[in-house]
């Protein structure tokens, strides 16, 4: 048969979880398959870029549950139903479509980055939408998907690998100077509140300081003021406090009045940074859009 649609997949994949019991996608894949009657030939099929489609569109129907709020990613690989997701499968629709996900706020920022109001239909939607708006809107899905796929790979790391991963995306930022360097100077200091240093330039004429943790609540001033005092102990001037989870507005707040100059990375721009610099990501296809050369062609008239 032909394999579904992505949208078709999402009720029966919620479906899956009403016994409230974490599930592994690895079953879930399976799972689905069969209810759907794939054939071994429709579960070989792929995509053009070499994943399968049946887990693709498995895949993406878990990413919109997930920023609905219908579902929670409880570990590696593991999904879990919410309550809003219990309350759904009480008076369940007929099939969930991207149309009923956009009555959940989270998923409207989501799509939509808070700047559009959902029409209420696909059909609206893409009507309005000339080519070239629907590949951005594409290819921001797929670019956030793959965001919250990073973070929450990262938070399942261990703590040393996480400040390897600090250190390969500041050197893929052009910070560092060699690998040696940067690998020597990360994780060695121990000075309260500083996990690392890391040369500004190839020359170190600077050094900044750092601090990476991955923190799963809001990071709030204290811990932000702890740090730019380990930087005045260590008459430093600049530094980075990096985290997986987000910052307090009282936090971001403090480090524009200080004098030294701190950046804060959250998690969100953590995960767009090692999208940005290709950091534990790669690149699977690239999509070539051109245009008329008009200049071409009034050099031929």
């Amino acid at each position: 048969m032909t394999i579904p649609g992505f949208q078709a997949f999402m009720l029966p994949f919620l479906n899956q979880l009403a016994d409230k019991t974490e599930k592994r996608m690895a079953d879930l894949f399976e799972v689905l398959a069969n209810e759907f009657q794939l054939t071994e030939n429709d579960k070989k099929e792929q995509l053009s870029r070499g994943q399968l489609k049946f887990k693709n569109r498995i895949s993406w129907a878990r990413t919109y549950l997930l920023k609905a709020r219908l579902i929670k990613s409880t570990g590696r690989g593991l999904v879990q139903i919410t309550a809003r997701g219990q309350q759904v499968l009480t008076n369940p629709p007929e099939k969930i479509t991207i149309s009923y996900l956009e009555q959940f706020p989270e998923f409207v920022e989501f799509r939509y980055g808070g700047k559009q109001e959902p029409e209420g239909t696909d059909k609206g939607k893409e009507e309005q939408q000339s080519p070239d708006e629907g590949m951005a809107m594409l290819y921001k899905e797929i670019s956030d998907a793959l965001a919250d796929e990073l973070l929450e790979k990262i938070k399942s790391c261990s703590p040393a690998f996480f400040e390897r991963l600090v250190v390969d995306l500041l050197l893929a930022m052009g910070y560092g100077g060699s690998r040696e360097d940067a690998g020597e100077a990360i994780g060695t200091s121990g000075d309260g509140g500083v996990d690392g240093i890391i040369k500004e330039d190839r020359l170190g004429l600077d050094v900044i300081y750092i601090q990476a943790k991955r923190w799963e609540n809001t990071v709030g001033r204290p811990v932000v003021q702890g740090f730019a005092g380990s930087l005045e102990g260590l008459r430093a001037k600049k530094g980075v406090l990096i985290t997986t989870s987000s910052f307090s507005q009282e936090a971001e707040n403090y480090v524009k009045r200080i004098e030294k100059k701190i950046v804060l990375i959250d998690g969100k721009t953590l995960a767009r940074l090692m999208i940005d610099f290709d950091v534990g990501v790669s690149e699977i296809v690239t999509y070539r859009i051109k245009k008329l050369d008009l200049d071409y062609f009034e050099e031929m008239s």
